[in-house]
């Protein structure tokens, strides 16, 4: 009986740690909040549900009395998760138990009340926070809430509990304890990083919102060496990419204003000499685009060296541009230099009287406005230069000014040129006494244009960074995983797979084993998803004409959108080869038309063509992610319902998805983007609400290289009679590996360690036909083991197996030309092809 309780318990338990990973990462951002009632209850209801899935995969011991991991879900619910949430859940999973049904029904549903009590009276004695807890109180929590667990089985009648328990308590005390513990590390590790999170996140808001509000710069220089480390703040404030920009002294006093720079830098040679006690000084510095802003530059001097010499000075830089504006303005409307106006190149001046007509037009306002000034003299003011949405607030505002001495104050505007084009200009505003003692308002407009460029193009490259971050936080969180959890996939596909062989489909056991196998299947394909969105999934490119590949997969297609969608397919001509791995263009093309098909109500049409195309430098400036050069273009549209620009902007996230609960995981597009981005091409999108959407993906052209000769993608699977040697540090994997073999007729030799298979290699008297060996093990890796067995046995083949990443296998050689692999986790039939293909390859030991 163990030996069918401990595989069941195992494996549910493995369900409940996957699905509550799955629940972790997609309801993060929900919980990085303190979430309000309706927040608890829906989380509740999560928790209810997955507490119904597990339950739907019980291990039965008899009809009626039935054992998974729920009270394991409740526990750590009541524990991390408070009252209303666990409340929640015990209500469902109690009402579901009920449902089932049986004579231990309402012991289990005792067992949920008791387990998720438990959870909360723990949390509410607990004195220190729960990211605090330890490995430790964790197994002690999962001990004590199954003891309480076993105590409910009393509430059976007294055989059937004395039987149950003596079958179920080593399993339960054994596993269960322990998957609480794991269940419960990982909401104390997600915990830990959300306070973490939420405390860098206040920090660094707190340090930008004051720079930003006091418009200011960081430096940090080394006065020996006169290179500085400055914050983006102040690169940005001169205009310049922060990820560029690279301070010096001497680039700093290059910068200074020709009318200030003697004196400025005497200033700073004083204050370095220790002839001033303070370092304040204001200047004029050039911004990248050839402007002038005025500095207010405070420093001092932070660390000496032992005689007492200035080693680094800390400081600030604030631009104090409007301020020495307004404070200009003021000075020449007071002194009305009016001829001083006309020739100020950068600063636009008009004057206006009470009627707010112009009585003053500059050259500068000339070049600004596009108005010349016998165009400009005599009009009012709002048909010239105020956009029509602006004019009664303007109109409004210079009327308060002159009535009741609200001044307009000083700031940015988007003001209209000549021909209606939107200009940004730093606007200010004096008002006058002519000579007849009447107002005049006199406005002094600087253009913020080319500003405004600069930091448009600073958010998009934010942005874009924000975008890289994100994808490798995805990528190393795939890559953490991928490896363990590959493995274990293994197993259970493995044996799902033998068992299946072994049982008849009539059998009541084969449907419970083909659902455990396609569980496993689906659970590897998320993983390969993953991997391919973090561009870390193992491949073997191809060259390919992408016309014959795509004809190949049609009637494929065609039956995964369903008989009411037609599927067009146009050609290019004369289509030059590309180079990439078939099963990623087969994925692209899958997941791009179940897209289609679920953006079409009833229904529609897909379309899919390639076309040879040249992408030369204008294209490229205006799409960052393209290089010119000569691409294949494949292009999939639908005339299904469209997207709007907010989902546009989304649909390459991870986890992002439109459709409803249960039908889509948010990594169909984000898979695409990241195989496309893999193979060194790039993806445009294009769509509207109503209209359809159209991906264009463009892949790298290899017109110079060879189609590689047709891809078989199934071929049958058999066995043979020759000599395997498998070298694998897993004992589950190596166990397996041994028995598919020597089921498919091979002499099978195992060694769990690679100096064990070396001394198998030196003491087995026949032929070694081929070696199947990890890539990653200890003592050595697998490349390292063929090289030394390559001595012994240089007639034998060689396939590599790995669960682990792309970087990681590549980093070992083994993805290298002519090497043969295979990933895991693999079939029955995907094993037995690969060792055929090995054993017929003429190469040996690559």
């Amino acid at each position: 009986m163990l030996d069918q309780v401990f595989p069941a318990l195992i494996q549910n338990a493995a369900l409940l740690l996957a699905m509550a990973f799955i629940y972790d990462v997609t309801t993060t951002r929900y919980r990085l909040k303190q979430p309000g009632l309706p927040m608890q209850l829906s989380i509740g209801i999560a928790l209810g549900l997955l507490g119904i899935i597990i339950m739907l995969s019980p291990w039965r011991y008899v009809p009626g009395i039935v054992f998974d991991t729920r009270s394991v879900l409740l526990g750590i619910s009541g524990l991390f998760f408070g009252v209303a949430p666990t409340a929640m859940a015990m209500a469902m999973t109690a009402a579901f138990r009920l449902f089932q049904g049986g004579a231990a029904a309402w012991t289990g549903v005792a067992v949920i009340l008791s387990t998720g009590a438990i959870g909360l009276v723990w949390q509410q004695h607990r004195r220190r926070p729960l990211k605090d807890l330890t490995w430790k109180e964790l197994y002690l929590f999962g001990f004590l809430v199954h003891l309480d667990m076993l105590a409910m089985m009393l509430t059976l009648p007294w055989n059937t509990a004395r039987q149950v328990l003596a079958q179920i308590s080593l399993p339960v005390l054994t596993i269960y304890p322990l998957a609480t513990a794991l269940l419960g590390l990982l909401m104390v590790n997600r915990l830990r990083r959300e306070d973490f999170i939420t405390r860098l996140q206040a920090g660094e808001e707190q340090l930008r919102l004051a720079l930003t509000a006091a418009n200011q710069g960081l430096y940090d220089l080394n006065v020996q060496t006169g290179e500085a480390t400055v914050s983006p703040e102040y690169a940005t404030m001169l205009q310049y990419d922060p990820d560029e920009f690279h301070e010096t002294n001497a680039k700093w006093i290059e910068r200074l204003h020709p009318a200030d720079r003697e004196s400025v830098a005497a200033a700073y040679r004083d204050y370095i000499a220790g002839k001033t006690p303070e370092y304040r000084v204001e200047f004029r510095q050039q911004t990248k685009a050839g402007e002038w802003k005025w500095i207010l530059s405070r420093g001092k001097v932070v660390e000496c060296d032992s005689a007492g010499r200035p080693l680094r000075m800390l400081g600030t830089h604030t631009d104090i541009t409007a301020r020495k504006q307004a404070e200009e303005a003021l000075e020449e409307s007071e002194k009305r230099f009016r001829s001083l106006f006309e020739d100020v190149p950068n600063i636009a001046v008009q004057g206006y009287d009470r009627q707010r007509r112009v009585v003053f037009w500059n050259t500068a306002s000339e070049r600004l406005y596009g108005f010349s000034r016998e165009e400009a003299l005599g009009q009012h003011l709002e048909e010239l230069i105020i956009p029509p949405e602006m004019r009664d607030g303007v109109i409004e505002a210079i009327n308060s000014w002159l009535n009741q001495g609200i001044a307009i104050p000083a700031g940015e505007l988007v003001l209209q040129k000549k021909g209606g084009q939107p200009v940004n200009v730093f606007s200010s505003h004096v008002m006058q006494l002519n000579i007849h003692g009447e107002a005049e308002m006199y406005c002094v407009d600087i253009d913020l244009t080319e500003r405004k460029r600069s930091e448009a193009e600073r958010d998009k490259l934010q942005a874009q960074l924000l975008q890289s971050q994100k994808m490798e936080l995805v990528g190393r969180l795939a890559g953490g995983v991928a490896h363990d959890f590959n493995n274990m996939l293994q197993t259970i596909i493995g044996y799902s797979d033998l068992a299946l062989a072994q049982i008849e489909a009539a059998s009541p056991v084969h449907d419970g084993l083909l659902e455990i196998r396609k569980a496993a299947m689906r659970s590897a394909d998320l993983t390969r998803q993953l991997l391919a969105f973090a561009r870390k999934q193992a491949v073997s490119p191809k060259i390919l004409d992408l016309n014959d590949t795509v004809a190949g997969m049609l009637k494929m297609l065609q039956r995964l959108i369903g008989e009411d969608i037609d599927l067009a397919w146009v050609p290019g001509h004369s289509l030059w080869p590309v180079k990439i791995d078939p099963s990623q263009l087969d994925q692209i093309l899958a997941n791009l038309a179940v897209n289609a098909r679920d953006a079409i109500a009833d229904t529609g049409k897909i379309t899919i063509e390639t076309e040879n195309i040249s992408l030369n430098a204008a294209y490229c400036a205006d799409h960052p992610e393209t290089i010119p050069g000569e691409y294949v273009q494949l292009v999939v549209s639908d005339n299904g319902c469209g997207m709007d620009k907010e989902t546009l902007a989304q649909i390459f996230e991870p986890f992002f998805t439109t459709k409803t609960q249960g039908k889509g995981t948010g990594l169909g597009l984000a898979t695409v983007y990241g195989i496309v981005r893999q193979n060194n091409g790039f993806v445009n999108v294009y769509s509207e609400p109503g209209q359809g959407t159209t991906f264009r993906i463009y892949l790298p052209s290899f017109a110079n290289e060879m189609v590689s000769a047709e891809i078989r993608r199934e071929e049958e699977a058999r066995g043979g009679t020759e000599t395997v040697l498998v070298v694998e540090d897993d004992a589950a994997i190596l166990n397996l590996g041994t028995t598919i073999l020597q089921r498919l007729g091979y002499t099978v030799l195992a060694a769990n360690t690679p100096m064990a298979a070396l001394e198998l290699a030196t003491e087995y008297a026949g032929e070694i036909d081929l070696l199947i060996t990890d890539v990653v093990m200890p003592e050595m890796n697998g490349r390292e083991l063929v090289q030394r067995l390559s001595a012994l046995r240089p007639a034998m083949h060689c396939l590599y197996m790995s669960g682990y990443t792309a970087n990681v296998i590549a980093h070992h050689g083994v993805l290298d030309p002519g090497i043969h692999f295979i990933q895991k986790p693999f079939s029955i039939d995907d094993l037995a092809r690969s060792v055929r293909e090995t054993l017929r390859d003429e190469k040996k030991n690559p």
